[in-house]
C-alpha cells in the first residue's frame, strides 16, 4: 500500500512540474502577444490540471489546513467540493478544444465553418458558463461530505484516512447518478463526434496531398499537428475518465470503498493531468523552440 502511494506522489510531482512549465509559458505568450482561443484553453486546463494533481492526493491542501488549525469537517467539504469542481471543469475545456479544433480545420464549404469566426468571439462567455455551471453544478455535495467518525459507520463510507461521504436518500442518490452520468455521456459524445469529424477531414487532406506531391515532399501543418494532439487527448481522457467513473459509480452503488481501488483510482484521476502537458510540450513548436533555445545557453 505504501508503495502505491508513493507511486501517486511521484506521479503528482512530475505532473505538477510539468504543468507549471507549461503555465509559465501560456501566461508569458497570452501576456506578451495577441492570445490565440486555443492557448487561453490550454492556459485553463493547465491551471486546473495542477489543481487537480494537488487537492486529488491530498497533497497541498490537507498542509494549508492542519497549520492553520482548521476542522476536520471543513477541510474535507472544500477539497472534495473543489476536486469535484475541477474534475468537471476538466471534461468541460478538454470538450471545448475538441470542438473548437473540428470548427478550425473545418473546409469553408463546410456548415461548420460559418461558426468559426463566432467561436473566437463568444470564447469567454462560454468560460464563465462552464464555470459557473460546475461551481453550482457540485454545490449540493458540500451536505454529503465530512469528517471521519466511529458512529453509525454503516451510514458512512470512507473516501480518504479522515473524510466520508454520508449515505443519501435512495432518489436523491439515484438523481445525482443520472445527472452526472448524463452529462458526462453528452460531452464525451460530443467529443468523439469531432473526433472523427477531424479524422475523416484529416484523411481527406492527406489523399488530397498524395494526389498532388509525393509522400517524401509532404510537411505536416500546423493544424494538422494541433489536431493530432488533441485526437491524441480526447483518446487518453475518453479511456481513464470511464475507468475513474466505473470505479466512483461502483463504490457509490455498493457503498463500499477499499483503500487499494481508491489508490488506483487517484492514480488513474492523475493520469490524463500528467500525460497532457508532456504531450503538449512534445508536440507544440513554439515550447520546443523555447527549450532548445534554454539548451544552447546552458551549454
Amino acid at each position: 500500500m505504501s508503495s502505491l502511494k508513493d507511486i501517486l506522489y511521484i506521479q503528482a510531482g512530475l505532473g505538477v512540474l510539468a504543468n507549471l512549465f507549461l503555465l509559465f509559458f501560456y501566461s508569458f505568450t497570452i501576456l506578451g502577444h495577441r492570445p490565440k482561443p486555443m492557448d487561453l484553453m490550454s492556459c485553463q486546463l493547465t491551471f486546473i490540471h495542477i489543481m487537480m494533481l494537488l487537492t486529488g492526493g491530498d497533497i497541498w491542501l490537507t498542509d494549508i489546513f492542519e497549520s492553520l488549525n482548521i476542522e476536520n469537517y471543513i477541510k474535507c467539504k472544500t477539497t472534495f467540493y473543489i476536486h469535484r469542481v475541477l474534475r468537471g471543469l476538466s471534461i468541460c475545456i478538454t470538450c471545448l478544444l475538441s470542438v473548437f479544433q473540428a470548427v478550425t480545420i473545418s473546409p469553408r464549404s463546410s456548415l461548420l465553418a460559418n461558426f468559426k469566426h463566432k467561436l473566437k468571439k463568444y470564447i469567454i462567455y462560454a468560460f464563465l458558463c462552464i464555470w459557473s455551471l460546475n461551481l453550482s453544478f457540485n454545490s449540493n455535495l458540500i451536505f454529503y461530505v465530512g469528517g471521519f467518525t466511529n458512529v453509525s459507520e454503516t451510514n458512512q463510507m470512507k473516501v480518504t484516512e479522515s473524510c466520508v461521504v454520508f449515505q443519501m436518500n435512495y432518489v436523491i442518490r439515484g438523481l445525482f447518478i443520472t445527472v452526472t452520468t448524463s452529462r458526462d455521456v453528452f460531452l464525451v459524445a460530443i467529443m468523439l463526434t469531432t473526433s472523427a469529424y477531424m479524422v475523416i477531414i484529416l484523411l481527406r487532406h492527406q489523399r488530397q496531398c498524395k494526389h498532388l506531391h509525393s509522400i517524401s515532399h509532404l510537411r505536416a501543418s500546423p493544424e494538422k499537428k494541433a489536431t493530432q494532439t488533441i485526437l491524441l487527448l480526447v483518446v487518453f481522457f475518453v479511456i481513464l475518465y470511464w475507468v475513474d467513473f466505473v470505479i466512483s459509480i461502483t463504490s457509490v452503488l455498493v457503498w463500499m470503498y477499499d483503500p487499494v481501488i481508491l489508490t488506483i483510482q487517484k492514480f488513474v484521476m492523475n493520469a490524463y493531468p500528467t500525460i497532457t502537458p508532456l504531450v503538449h510540450i512534445s508536440s507544440d513548436k513554439r515550447i520546443i523552440n523555447v527549450l532548445k533555445i534554454l539548451q544552447l545557453k546552458c551549454y
